[in-house]
């Protein structure tokens, strides 16, 4: 005989069934399977899959589902119920207090390197290439509303090279100018996004390494340090690209003090990169970046660190121990993800303590970046789209302001990269078939950034029973609360989201992640 439970559960997921098929609005994920993995969603010149986040009725509530099992951005609606004065928490339940409130986002995204611009254009059809414009950054995408850029070249790039690399020792940069990599790959993708976004797009930008002769070494790769005589002409260096880019009609919101400086300081890459001391690199921030950008636009953020969360307190607190003076210039910190479950994140709210009146913000990470993870570009993987989902969860419920990818696509090697650094993207484009391919990462980055907009305040969640589900909370400038649960179970979860005298009940599925929207204060 079937239990009152058991029969309980059996017509929510009747009820939940019925109103999914209410929703046309979306064109589904067109599903390539790989055995043992999940499935990746395949975009030609014809057909890609589109989401639109939906207008909620006072009364209701929506939830929206991806799972290891094929699900992508799967939409339920169901009616907001009564929460008991009285009742026993059999199932796991979790009260949104609205009256705690945390830091407000600034947005998520990804960059745009010149192995995105490349691969972008080799999607030669328009209409595809068109496809994957939206699916980043239209209101029937992911909604992206932050970029990452280099100043000049990365390892993703098909050579080194710097701006005003000659004539050399040019104190003035009087020959710095844009190169056929702004003008080919970056720009052309940042207009295009920036013509479909309904968000402004912030754009955070990083050099790598400066032209060789401002270095010690006179090169761009291994250990090396600033020359003293050029670290105002390094700061012009920032200014002017900020300028050309303006020029572009493209504002800069931020710029990061160099891309990951500990390893052009001890442990150098095989790609290039500027190293710095404790001394040294807060008298550059202090005497000549700071000025050099804040007298001149304040409102460009200077973003300092831009390396792992252990950087934090091994160097940069020498850093401001040294010249205590820097601070003044710097609104943000920039961290790096790829260490994050070898680093505790204590790190973040020991950094919030020392540092009040700067933001922290996820600038970089990808997947297959680690020597040990082959394949480089893995198809299919739900593993490597749980490392995402984990590491922003943990990110915001630290109090961080937004989170950035790394490249928005790739190609099926991992690249370009001039050193073969390769790695994997949630975009992997297929020129020779005519295709791109969305994996499981596309889908996991997605059910934050579409959701949750630039202004949500997180809130604080509480749990109510002693089955716990990993969640983080927003409340959205649409006055809306969404909620991102991630199922890491083999088992669906029935959670119930108490909100004031209401409730909302939502299956999760087995091994999956779902967004919920909930109208605040109204029906």
């Amino acid at each position: 005989m079937m239990s009152s439970c058991v029969y309980i559960k059996l017509l929510f997921i009747l009820f939940v069934i019925f109103y999914a098929e209410s929703f046309n609005n979306d064109k589904k994920c067109a599903a390539r399977p790989y055995f043992n993995k999940s499935v990746v969603c395949v975009c030609n010149a014809t057909y890609c899959d589109e989401v639109t986040r939906e207008e909620i009725a006072c009364g209701q509530y929506i939830w929206y589902t991806s799972s290891k099992a094929g699900k992508r951005f799967e939409k339920y609606v169901s009616s907001l119920q009564y929460f008991p004065p009285s009742v026993e928490y059999q199932y796991s339940t979790l009260e949104l207090d609205l009256n705690t409130r945390y830091q407000t986002v600034e947005g998520f995204g990804g960059a745009v390197t010149d192995a995105v611009g490349i691969n972008w254009l080799n999607l030669t059809n328009p209409q595809l290439k068109q496809h994957f414009i939206n699916s980043y950054f239209s209101d029937k995408g992911l909604q992206y509303s932050m970029m990452r850029v280099p100043i000049g070249g990365s390892d993703f790039s098909t050579h080194v090279y710097a701006y005003n690399e000659y004539p050399e020792n040019d104190v003035k940069l009087s020959n710095f100018s844009l190169t056929y990599e702004d003008y080919t790959y970056k720009i052309p993708f940042i207009k295009a996004a920036s013509a479909v976004a309904k968000t402004p797009i912030h754009i955070v930008s990083s050099t790598w390494s400066p032209p060789k002769w401002m270095k010690n070494t006179h090169k761009f790769l291994g250990i090396s340090r600033l020359k003293e005589e050029f670290f105002q002409t390094y700061a012009d260096y920032h200014k002017k690209f900020i300028e050309k880019y303006e020029e572009e009609g493209i504002p800069i919101w931020g710029i990061t003090t160099t891309n990951e400086p500990l390893d052009g300081a001890a442990m150098p890459p095989k790609f290039n990169c500027l190293g710095w001391t404790v001394q040294t690199f807060g008298q550059w921030i202090k005497d000549n970046l700071g000025p050099t950008i804040k007298n001149w636009k304040p409102e460009v953020n200077i973003l300092a660190v831009d390396d792992q969360r252990l950087a934090i307190p091994l160097w940069f607190d020498a850093v401001v121990d040294w010249n205590p003076g820097s601070l003044k210039y710097v609104d943000g910190i920039a961290v790096h993800s790829y260490m994050n479950k070898y680093i505790p994140p204590d790190i973040l709210t020991r950094t919030q303590e020392l540092y009040k009146n700067q933001f922290i913000l996820t600038t970089e990470f990808c997947e297959g970046a680690m020597p040990w993870q082959q394949p480089k570009v893995d198809l299919g993987s739900w593993d490597r789209a749980v490392t995402y989902i984990l590491n922003i969860l943990e990110d915001l419920n630290y109090n961080l302001i937004g989170w950035i990818d790394w490249n928005l696509c790739l190609n099926s090697e991992g690249g370009p990269n001039w050193v073969q650094n390769f790695v994997d993207s949630p975009v992997i484009v297929f020129p020779e078939r005519g295709e791109f391919v969305k994996q499981p990462m596309f889908y996991a980055m997605g059910h934050f950034s579409k959701f949750i907009p630039r202004g949500s305040i997180r809130i604080q969640v509480k749990e109510l029973s002693n089955a716990t589900i990993n969640n983080v909370a927003f409340i959205t400038p649409y006055n809306t609360v969404v909620v991102v649960l991630y199922n890491d179970k083999s088992v669906n979860r029935l959670i119930r989201l108490k909100l004031g005298i209401k409730q909302a009940s939502v299956l999760v599925e087995a091994d999956s992640v779902t967004t919920v929207e909930i109208p605040n204060g109204c029906g």
